[in-house]
């Protein structure tokens, strides 16, 4: 790790405190007993609160930092991936009708499903940002599960981009974080299907996956910001 490797995990690091969103525990963090509440230590098991408690200072450490990292990476990609999107909505203002080819280009868009990449366009784009700008915002008033197609996509976009930074400058993140944060964020989620090559699965959820569906809210009590709704 070279000097600017540093410097970027002392500034993720900084950025943690910011994603007030997500817990720590809710990133993989194993918690402490010590730190738990007699109403919270009474949710695990025996044998679960002596194998944390049994962890060393040293581990314990090496945890916290790693997932620290990963709660200021997440913030800070959460900001890349908006200044990438209104990028891709320059590019798309530009076009009388984007192609495929184009959408390939594309800094965020390009990630989406590239079956739906003719649709793509810069109305489409401005629905996106608003809805990808509102699952960020999720990260720091308090986590709350998307509420649209558009909006899982918009999760998979940002650890999209938290993976490309990760690559760039290899931190050193919790193991098999992206799974572990997609179980938390993407519960249940059915947008995964959109990207399967299994005919018979896009197929079975064909009505729901549908692209004029991707802004509407999944079921009552599901929140979608107006401008993309309407």
């Amino acid at each position: 790790m070279d000097a600017d490797d540093d410097d970027i995990t002392e500034e993720l690091l900084a950025d943690a405190g910011k994603l007030t969103g997500l817990s720590l525990e809710l990133l993989g963090l194993d918690p402490h007993p010590d730190d738990m509440t007699a109403e919270q230590r009474l949710q695990f098991d025996p044998e679960d609160l002596a194998e944390m408690a049994a962890v060393s200072p040293q581990d314990r450490h090496i945890a916290v930092r790693q997932t620290r990292l990963l709660a200021g990476l997440l913030w800070n990609s959460s900001s890349i991936l908006i200044d990438q999107l209104f990028r891709d909505l320059g590019t798309l203002s530009t076009l009388d009708v984007p192609t495929p080819v184009d959408i390939a280009g594309t800094s965020v868009l390009s990630s989406l499903p590239p079956q739906f990449a003719a649709s793509y366009d810069a109305k489409f784009t401005q629905k996106f940002v608003v809805v990808a700008a509102d699952v960020t915002a999720s990260l720091v008033r308090g986590w709350t599960a998307p509420g649209c197609l558009a909006a899982e996509l918009a999760v998979r976009c940002l650890l999209d981009q938290a993976e490309i930074t990760e690559d760039i400058y290899e931190l050193d993140l919790p193991e098999d974080w992206r799974a572990d944060v997609e179980e938390v964020l993407l519960e249940d989620a059915d947008s995964e299907a959109l990207y399967s090559d299994n005919l018979d699965v896009l197929e079975d959820d064909a009505a729901k996956l549908d692209f004029e569906q991707w802004f509407k809210p999944f079921a009552p009590g599901d929140t979608v910001p107006p401008y993309a709704y309407s």
